[in-house]
């Protein structure tokens, strides 16, 4: 930063984040700098910042400052872009429909939402009238501004506007809180912004679904819809992302999980999955897949209940800072909750042990199951449910041990994305506002995540306050082949368990000390990781994954036997195979095997018998051809080790 001065000529300095400098008077705005810049970033400024917040383009500049321009590349610059949609969106609606009552609007990953309380309920025939009208507000390019206006103000703007919701938020606010509005014409609205300059600067705009909301998410209140849509600077790239959704829609788990015969909800059980034997082989094979992984990494597998005693959660902490997400019990006259979580259970596991300084790091894994009380709103087929299994562990371990142990966690988590294609990014959370323990022990933990990642030169993104309630933790988020991020993987540093439980080992000095702790997940939720493979691969999943792994197809009848000892020599290498032996035409079974994404079909008649051979057809690149078939078992065999 330069040097503060003050020019006799009322001029100020303006640095750009690239560093070049420029000189103009003071009170000019930021907008009018950038037609003085000129050039793209001129072309693409969305909004600014100053001292690091985020500010209107017609914001004036009054003294030295160093400004960074914001594009719709950067995420808030995004965010900014499709806030300002929303509004255009509240304005169409006010605009077409009498008495109603707008609810928030704020920005989403890769769009925007608004909530309105309807007199007669929308129906999603109305989302173009609504667009069309949208796009009218954008042709007539209204100036967005910001009005900064007295509490007193705002209450009387909205309740004579009949805007009980917005006037709840203002009620809602701090007593010394600046309350601003923007206004586009003739509409208004609550919003600390900022925004874009006008409504013109919105390019290509979409308005995609309705969905029911409770009013603050509280399902006591009143049900608003909710009105998504997004927005982009370009057409071109609006059009790539409803390609995108097309794709998922495709792809949808709910929608494969159905047509593969893997899972079912059903109303006896809201939020609670059903496996289907198929479902159960896709599952069966990832903790295979883990157990062998962690039993070579040096982990020991535990079971502990789902039920436990109330006093345990108070204890852990969960009942002050989880109850909400808990269901409870009572036996014998006692509380019990089922648990959301296994870190409590672990933690008696170790409690029953003595340990000495030379055991450890002890590193205790467990597929464990657990359950949490989901809003019936939020539940999504295996993304969201109430009831799941989580792949924990739980290591304790000395304080000089916790950079070797959580480098090794992160070289077991790359391990497993790498086998499932998965691209991922590391980001780093600190300290949230509802928390256990000392300031010291908070940065004491941070600092070693923190170090663990400088040290293997890993890029990562720090979430300042989203920690868990006991510690800082890394996440890592995956990247699937539509390009969507997943938060799945977890490594939390902890001091305070160890703490609530008196856990310790006998040192080298023959005293009592407090080990450390990791909690971590690799696949996250079981049920969330499946649903992910299931969209990710498209249901088509590699042979090891597969339920089924291999039809056979006799042409005729005469082959029905040569087929069936070609499933059992299969069968005997561990193969998941069936013989399709069904009076149906031979084109017909190859199309219901790709429709089941079977990821070989093995066609065999007369001239395959003959010479112990079959016909090779692949689910993704079509016929291959004959072979022998224990070249086929073999190259299977060498598959199924690769995992490709």
């Amino acid at each position: 930063m330069f040097d503060q001065h003050e020019d006799v000529n009322g001029e100020i300095k303006v640095q750009l984040a690239g560093g070049e400098e420029f000189k103009i008077p003071r009170g000019t705005t930021i907008a009018a700098l950038l037609e003085k810049v000129g050039g793209q970033i001129a072309r693409e400024a969305v909004a600014a910042k100053l001292d690091g917040k985020a500010v209107d383009l017609f914001t004036p500049l009054q003294e030295d400052v160093a400004l960074e321009i914001l594009t719709f590349e950067d995420e808030k610059g995004a965010d900014i872009y499709r806030h300002t949609a929303s509004h255009v969106l509240a304005q169409a609606v006010k605009r077409l429909y009498e008495n109603v009552k707008l609810g928030i609007g704020p920005a989403i990953e890769d769009g925007f939402y608004y909530d309105f309380h309807f007199e007669t309920p929308l129906s999603v025939e109305e989302l173009a009238k609504i667009e069309a009208e949208a796009e009218k507000i954008i042709q007539e390019n209204l100036p967005l501004r910001r009005e900064e206006i007295s509490r007193e103000e705002a209450l009387q703007l909205f309740r004579e506007s009949g805007e009980i919701y917005k006037v709840e938020l203002v009620e809602g606010l701090p007593e010394d809180a600046v309350i601003s509005c923007y206004r586009q014409g003739d509409f208004i609205d609550l919003c600390a912004g900022p925004h874009l300059a006008s409504t013109g600067c919105l390019k290509a705009f979409k308005l995609l679904s309705l969905a029911g909301a409770y009013w603050r998410g509280d399902e006591k209140r009143p049900m608003l819809q909710r009105i998504y849509g997004t927005a982009f600077p370009r057409k071109k790239m609006l059009d790539e992302y409803l390609h995108k959704l097309e794709e998922a829609k495709k792809r949808d788990h709910r929608k494969l999980g159905k047509e593969l015969d893997l899972f079912s909800f059903h109303e006896e059980g809201p939020g609670f999955p059903f496996y289907h034997p198929k479902g159960m082989v896709v599952r069966r094979e990832l903790e295979r897949f883990w157990q062998e992984e962690h039993r070579r990494a040096g982990y020991q597998e535990i079971q502990t209940p789902v039920i436990l005693n109330k006093q345990l959660w108070e204890q852990s902490g969960h009942w002050e800072h989880y109850q909400e997400n808990m269901y409870f019990t009572r036996i014998d006259e006692n509380d019990f909750a089922i648990k959301p979580m296994n870190c409590p259970g672990a933690m008696l596991v170790y409690k029953s042990g003595m340990y000495s300084y030379r055991d450890l790091p002890l590193r205790l894994a467990e597929m464990g199951l657990v359950h949490r009380h989901e809003k019936s709103g939020t539940l999504h087929g295996l993304m969201r449910v109430r009831s799941f299994t989580q792949d924990d562990a739980h290591i304790f371990m000395l304080p000089e041990q916790i950079e070797e142990e959580v480098s090794g966690v992160i070289e077991l988590v790359d391990r497993f994305y790498r086998v499932f294609g998965f691209p991922y990014h590391v980001e780093l959370s600190t300290r949230p506002e509802k928390s256990m323990g000392s300031d010291e022990m908070w940065e004491r933990a941070t600092k070693a995540l923190h170090l663990v990642l400088e040290k293997k030169g890993i890029p990562f993104k720090v979430n300042e306050g989203d920690g868990a309630f006991y510690g800082p933790k890394i996440d890592f988020h995956l990247r699937d082949s539509l390009g969507r991020t997943w938060q799945c993987g977890t490594i939390q540093l902890d001091f305070q368990m160890p703490e609530k439980f008196d856990l310790f080992y006998i040192g080298a000095d023959g005293q009592k000390h407090r080990p450390a702790m990791i909690h971590r997940v690799v696949y996250g939720a079981m049920e969330r990781f499946i649903a992910l493979l299931i969209e990710h691969y498209a249901g088509a999943f590699p042979l090891w994954l597969a339920p089924l792994q291999v039809v056979v197809i006799p042409i005729t009848e005469r082959q029905h036997a040569y087929a069936r000892e070609v499933q059992r020599r299969l069968q005997d290498d561990g193969i998941r195979v069936s013989t399709d032996d069904r009076k149906e035409k031979m084109g017909y079974k190859i199309r219901e095997a790709q429709l089941m994404k079977v990821p070989y079909m093995l066609i065999a008649g007369e001239k395959e018998e003959k010479t112990g051979t079959v016909a090779v057809r692949r689910r993704d690149t079509g016929d291959l051809g004959p072979v022998m078939l224990d070249i086929f078992r073999e190259k299977l065999k060498i598959e199924l080790a690769e995992k490709h």
